[in-house]
């Protein structure tokens, strides 16, 4: 940053939790006096009562370390208008890269990436420090074309009625879903007029993107442009990497926008979306090389324009470079069945486990809605900030793998010399991404097992977020209000239990605390 802050940008708060305490400590008493008169009275019962004690003891047990987790809750409270300093003089802020994952257009259709993209592009931040990566793993040419190339188009005009008007809601199927708010007395005729032709351009994309699913036929002739994507398999692909919208510095432009479809093929592990991710992560390397990384499903639109803000007064904070790792934002779902009948909207887990989680070293990232240091991705440690030494360059060398390039960047991020210059041309480093993001550039370096997404895991975010504190990082539950995103969830059983199955290997105590895995993100298997 440009200059110190002298006011707090966010605050730790203790949640008064008297009541709740009181009601824990009863139960557990509870428990250990059943177990005691099951173990008294164990011989007059035989095996019955063994069993019925053996599984008590288990939920005793996983009681005492719930109870251990919510025991200190906590509430971060954030200031982002903090980030202007008393004369009124701008803080400089960090660049951001975005990441949004896909892998199936069929169950996760273009107008859905759509309208996460355009909510993206249009959040309360300089545009020129932002850039948005779509990484599509099903190889889709109505995906790049309807989720980034119209979707730009529609953004032109989307992004600068959103900013002039401070509308807050910038996902267009939720905005135009709410007509009945909008009314004739608290609206001009100029809002009027220009929402208006803001609700018929985004019916004509719905239109075009309807028709195009329904053909299931490619947006054009496979030339020019879409050259690569003829003859292409969603498993077997060569990688294709498309710059759909570059901003040349200019704040009240557009962020930069760039389509990605890694390599594939047959005989070599993906590793689904760990794999995407670490592809994102060296692909914009190179690219922006921006401090910080968010990542979020394609269909966790945003739902507060401030979010990144928010991510910002935690990790610019004054202690928060040598403390903290990363910041979650939880998953918060729209049009939920009433009372959550199938658990799936995670509401206890949040309000209970996640507060609780906050107070200890923090929550676990939960594969969406997250904001990350780049150079912690790379495997840095608390103890490694003092100094960047050349050992721990030498290091790097022999761990990112073959790439100068990419080296170079990662080199850059360890310093804290990130982010775009002025006047900078993505298309030049398009050859080097290329390479980066071959199928085979991980053979033989720490990708996946020290650096970046972790492998060997159908729930990369857990191992993942684990692997960051066992380092000694700590994490932080941002909850702005609004919310900062919002999901979709699955609103009937099957659908809920296919969704909860890719928890089944992992530990017990992972899923009871964390209900495991609530990306919707579809990574069909090879």
């Amino acid at each position: 940053m440009a200059s110190t802050i002298s006011l707090p940008l966010y605050e730790k708060i203790p949640r008064k939790n008297a009541l709740q305490r009181t009601s824990d400590i009863i139960i557990f008493f509870l428990l250990l006096s059943l177990l005691t008169y099951r173990l008294l009275h164990l011989k007059n019962h035989g095996t019955t009562w063994l069993l019925a004690f053996l599984c008590e003891s288990w939920f005793t047990f996983t009681w005492v370390l719930v109870l251990n987790m919510k025991w200190n809750p906590v509430i971060f409270k954030t200031h982002p208008d903090h980030l202007l300093q008393a004369t009124g003089e701008p803080v400089e802020l960090s660049s951001v890269d975005m990441f949004v994952t896909t892998a199936d257009p069929v169950l996760e259709p273009p107008i859905i990436i759509v309208n996460t993209v355009l909510s993206l592009l249009a959040v309360d931040y300089p545009t020129h420090k932002l850039a948005c990566y779509v990484s599509d793993d099903g190889c889709s040419p109505l995906t790049y074309y309807y989720s980034l190339v119209e979707a730009s188009k529609f953004a032109q005009l989307w992004v600068p009625f959103c900013k002039k008007y401070d509308i807050q809601v910038r996902a267009p199927f939720r905005y135009f879903s709410n007509d009945h708010v909008i009314t004739l007395s608290d609206s001009t005729k100029e809002f009027q007029h220009e929402r208006k032709r803001m609700k018929d351009e985004y019916q004509h994309l719905c239109h075009k993107i309807e028709v195009a699913v329904q053909k299931s036929v490619p947006p054009c002739d496979f030339t020019g442009d879409f050259a690569e994507f003829s003859s292409v398999e969603c498993n077997n692909h060569p990688t294709i990497i498309k710059v759909v919208w570059e901003n040349k510095g200019l704040p009240d432009g557009l962020p930069q926008l760039v389509y990605i479809s890694r390599e594939k093929q047959h005989k070599h592990p993906h590793h689904y979306k760990a794999g995407a991710m670490n592809a994102l992560t060296r692909v914009s390397a190179l690219m922006t090389n921006a401090p910080y990384m968010l990542n979020v499903d394609c269909d966790m639109f945003v739902n507060n324009p401030k979010v990144i803000l928010h991510a910002m007064c935690v990790l610019l904070g004054s202690k928060s470079e040598s403390e903290i790792a990363f910041v979650q934002f939880p998953q918060v779902f729209y049009d939920g069945l009433k009372d959550d009948p199938y658990g799936n909207q995670m509401v206890v887990l949040y309000e209970y486990i996640g507060h609780g989680t906050a107070g200890l070293q923090g929550p676990f990232y939960a594969g969406t809605g997250c904001f990350h240091r780049r150079k912690i991705i790379y495997g840095l440690s608390p103890d490694n900030m003092a100094s960047i030494n050349g050992k721990l360059i030498e290091d790097i060398f022999s761990k990112i793998g073959n790439s100068k390039e990419l080296t170079k960047s990662a080199i850059d991020a360890l310093e804290g010399k990130t982010g775009t210059p002025p006047n900078h041309n993505l298309h030049s480093h398009i050859e080097a991404a290329y390479k980066v993001a071959d199928c085979g550039y991980e053979y033989g370096t720490s990708w996946g097992t020290k650096l970046g997404w972790f492998y060997g895991s159908t729930t990369e975010d857990i191992q993942t977020g684990l692997r960051i504190h066992k380092r000694g990082w700590r994490s932080v539950n941002c909850m702005p209000n609004p919310p900062a995103f919002l999901g979709c969830v699955p609103s009937s059983g099957p659908t809920s239990m296919i969704q909860q199955k890719r928890s089944k290997n992992q530990p017990y105590m992972y899923q009871l605390l964390s209900f495991s895995h609530t990306t919707y993100t579809h990574y069909p298997s090879t």
